[in-house]
């Protein structure tokens, strides 16, 4: 009993250590120098070119960051998983090598590498380098991922026909769900709230992201800062995070639980 109630306690104080930020741009969002009301939102929305500008280049840098990571993860932790080829290891080395770059030294060098393929200040080319380091641990877990699944289930659907690519489709794409769950969770979080990468590749204010446009209501003219439009941003950015948090929530914990076992 005694110790039940020792985890109850520290687990609850955690809780509410995590969920009292939330909670205050919650009310902050709210509070006016009139009491409470929207009057926040309303001047969140009006700034700069309109909130709802802002989510959509969030919203497509996002769609296209998860697109373009599972596409990759799915079919390079496939080929690491199961095939066997020259060069193998050392190319999944080099792979999960790019974790041990530290990310702001190599901005300049890929600014310059989107300058070539006529991508800078592009929507497109900042989905491109978010894709970039999401692939180490997509690839890595997929690869994981597919070597929990038994080779008989493919191996039979080979018997029957199918190609190396159908097997994978509709044999041990459904079982690793979870697995591709969670790279998909981790690249939304990850080009969500980005902040750093759209303020060195985009130059337009117009397809600044939501990250960005937070902080130019912090960092406003004249040091006049609107505290409460600022925290009625914050709240429009996290609440997306959450939703798909915790939609997708039982997924991310048996993929990431797959993964460990297998690495």
């Amino acid at each position: 009993m005694k110790g039940r109630l020792t985890y109850y306690s520290s687990t609850g104080a955690l809780a509410i250590l995590f969920l009292f930020p939330l909670l205050w741009s919650s009310y902050s969002s709210v509070r006016t120098s009139h009491g409470f009301g929207l009057d926040n939102y309303v001047n969140m929305v009006r700034y700069g070119e309109g909130i709802e500008h802002y989510l959509i280049n969030t919203i497509v840098v996002s769609a296209l960051t998860v697109a373009g990571t599972l596409l990759v993860s799915v079919l390079g932790g496939y080929a690491f998983g199961r095939f066997t080829f020259p060069g193998k290891n050392l190319l999944f080395l080099v792979t999960l090598a790019i974790l041990t770059v530290p990310y702001p030294t190599i901005l300049i060098p890929l600014y310059v590498l989107l300058g070539w393929l006529h991508l800078q200040n592009s929507l497109v080319g900042l989905a491109l380098v978010l894709v970039m380091f999401q692939l180490p641990f997509g690839i890595y877990l997929m690869r994981n991922s597919f070597e929990a699944v038994p080779r008989e289930l493919e191996e039979a659907a080979l018997v029957d026909g199918a190609g190396a690519f159908t097997a994978m489709l509709r044999v041990s794409l459904p079982i690793v769900l979870p697995g591709v769950v969670t790279v998909a969770l981790f690249a939304f979080l990850t080009s969500w709230n980005e902040y750093l990468a759209p303020l060195i590749f985009l130059n337009d204010g117009s397809k600044y992201t939501l990250p960005v446009m937070l902080v130019n209501i912090r960092y406003a003219s004249y040091n006049i800062i609107d505290f409460g439009a600022l925290q009625a941003g914050v709240v429009v950015a996290m609440v997306p995070c959450l939703l798909v948090y915790l939609a997708l929530q039982r997924f991310y914990v048996s993929g990431l639980v797959t993964g460990a076992l297998r690495g």
